[in-house]
């Protein structure tokens, strides 16, 4: 961090950008790297300048009804971000610096259209809607308030309720520099939620991540605030460790700020009132006084691909470039049957995977009844007495926390399984890979290919299995409920309010737990494709891989003579290494 720290980085980046554009402007070089990687380099440049020249960004992001714009109001103490709207009048907007406060609606078609303050009310914003010509890409809001002297705050829909703007959403938290994300005390952390932290917030690795605990002036004592805390923070540290977590009210700070009438309050006040005030002061001292160092780190990683990528681009020319055109052809016919080989051997290892999974299954089946009869235990354990013969839990408690405890045990039963097999599976394939590489001679496959799509495509195959059998919360609104397991959860919700809980989850009880054992093979049967994909895309990877080394080869021999080569690879291998050079002085 020191490093980053000093004036100096944002130099070296300076410098290793002046390299690498040396070499995309290089003409030999440029045609010796192909004008396709040429390109990429220059698009992943064009996005540096992009996150170097704009304005420190955080972007504030949740599901729907949340909260998201009160608390952005209530930071700057003035009503700026449209509050109380509906999801067809729900717009991204940009939060600016401007010395006289305005708004534009920007246009899909690049169109600006002035707009005035009482225009982003919703029913007003709804009628504007129609008359313009292209939809609304984004509201451009300009404001003289001073903490936006210092950073640009970007406003943005509920994740779950919009898909049409989820690409958009996607690209300003690709660019964001840091990120709020609201969440609500009332309905905490469904599985959609920890969802998109996992895949979206987690990988992307942010500097500052704060999870605000919106609506706690709603919660009806310290107790259950505490309560509700204890579940934010411990979900949040399994899944983005570095997250802090502050329980506030976006409602009351506004109205604070404002003079506005205040929530009743239920005790609870001093507890969010100080929450939201450390809130302000970590923006201030861990954010705003070390923007420069977290954007120079987050820019400095991008260019630090840029020449990675190079560098290993180069190094498979230069080994090219040492065999002539006898030696590439030998090597193609080489390669070729290596690849039948690769292709066969995979097909051998297959089987062994689909009963390697079965096993799987079945050992989940086991554990799941398992679960299911100590979770029938606790469920009656509910209406226990204590020794002086009072309820251990309260109908008032049971009422509002024993459908969450039901759902989230389900729930939990499902990550361990899931978790603990999807390790497993992923040592099978690493094994595999290891021992076919090992004796067709490519260890290029396990060293280099696998390390980086190996662990991506897992993620990716434990998200789509996680958001298939870990949406039991989501009270009837996901359509990836396990299909089997869906019927039963609909009946629950139906009767939730007509008797009591665990009458209800006792009386479907068999059902729950049948339908649930039923679904999981289907989860496993996933697993399944999922890893088959695996061992098919690290063929084709390699394949692919080794066929384009070779084509370039041939095209390097057919438009250069052995001399130009040469000093071609000497002039871009030296600017690469100068820029490795300069990297070594940022160690991880």
């Amino acid at each position: 961090m020191d490093n980053f720290r000093d004036r100096s980085a944002a130099e070296d980046i300076r410098t290793i950008r002046d390299k690498m554009r040396q070499l995309t402007e290089d003409k030999e070089i440029a045609a010796l790297l192909g004008s396709e990687f040429i390109e990429e380099l220059k698009s992943s440049d064009a996005v540096v300048e992009k996150r170097s020249s704009e304005p420190f960004t955080l972007v504030m992001l949740g599901e729907f009804k949340r909260g998201k714009s009160t608390i952005i109001n209530a930071l700057l103490g003035k009503e700026l971000a449209p509050s109380n709207v509906s999801p067809e009048t729900y717009t991204i907007n940009e939060i600016s610096y401007g010395a006289i406060p305005k708004v534009e609606a920007v246009l899909e078609n690049g169109d600006r259209r002035p707009l005035t303050f009482r225009d982003i009310t919703r029913d007003r914003l709804k009628i504007k809607m129609r008359l313009y010509p292209s939809k609304i890409a984004y509201l451009d809001i300009r404001d003289n308030a001073e903490i936006l002297k210092e950073l640009r705050i970007v406003d943005t829909p509920g994740l779950s309720d919009l898909e049409d703007l989820d690409k958009q959403v996607t690209e300003y938290l690709i660019n964001a520099d840091a990120i709020m994300y609201a969440t609500s005390s009332l309905l905490p952390f469904s599985e959609t939620e920890q969802i998109y932290l996992a895949s979206h917030i987690q990988p992307q690795r942010f500097g500052m991540l704060y999870i605000l605990v919106n609506m706690i002036d709603a919660l009806a004592n310290r107790q259950d605030v505490d309560k509700i805390m204890r579940r934010f923070k411990s979900i949040s540290g399994r899944i983005v460790p570095n997250a802090i977590v502050y329980g506030i009210s976006g409602v009351d700070e506004f109205m604070r700020k404002t003079n506005g009438q205040r929530p009743y309050d239920k005790g609870t006040r001093e507890f969010y009132e100080t929450q939201f005030l450390q809130f302000e002061l970590s923006l201030k001292r861990d954010m705003i006084m070390q923007k420069d160092v977290i954007r120079t780190k987050r820019v400095f990683t991008m260019v630090e691909n840029m020449v990675s990528e190079t560098y290993s681009k180069l190094r498979m020319l230069s080994d090219m470039a040492e065999m002539d055109m006898r030696a590439i052809d030998n090597k193609t016919a080489e390669f070729d049957e290596k690849c039948d080989q690769l292709a066969k051997a995979l097909e051998e290892a297959k089987p062994k995977l689909h009963l390697n999974i079965t096993e799987m299954q079945q050992e989940a089946e086991v554990w799941m009844y398992e679960f299911f009869a100590k979770l029938r235990q606790s469920m009656l354990e509910c209406r226990g007495k204590d020794e002086n013969g009072a309820d251990i839990f309260s109908p008032e408690d049971i009422d509002k926390y024993f459908y969450s405890y039901l759902m989230e045990k389900v729930g939990e039963a499902y990550r361990t399984c899931i978790e603990h097999h999807r390790r497993r599976i992923d040592r099978f394939v690493e094994d595999v890979t290891r021992d076919i590489s090992h004796k067709l001679g490519l260890e290029e496959l396990t060293r280099k290919n696998h390390s980086s799509d190996t662990g991506r495509l897992m993620r990716s195959m434990n998200t789509n299995v996680t958001r298939s059998v870990m949406s039991v919360k989501l009270f009837g609104t996901s359509e990836n409920f396990p299909p089997a397991a869906m019927s039963t959860f609909s009946i629950i919700l139906k009767k939730k309010k007509q008797t009591d809980n665990i009458d209800i989850a006792l009386e479907n009880y068999d059902d729950i737990r049948i339908n649930i054992v039923s679904d999981i093979k289907n989860v496993y049967q996933d697993l399944e494709v999922k890893a088959v994909q695996q061992l098919d895309a690290l063929y084709h990877h390699q394949a692919e891989s080794g066929k384009e080394a070779l084509s370039r080869a041939r095209q390097v021999f057919d438009s250069f003579d052995g001399k130009t080569v040469e000093e071609t690879l000497d002039r871009a291998n030296t600017l690469v290494g100068e820029c490795i050079d300069i990297l070594e002085n940022y160690p991880d």
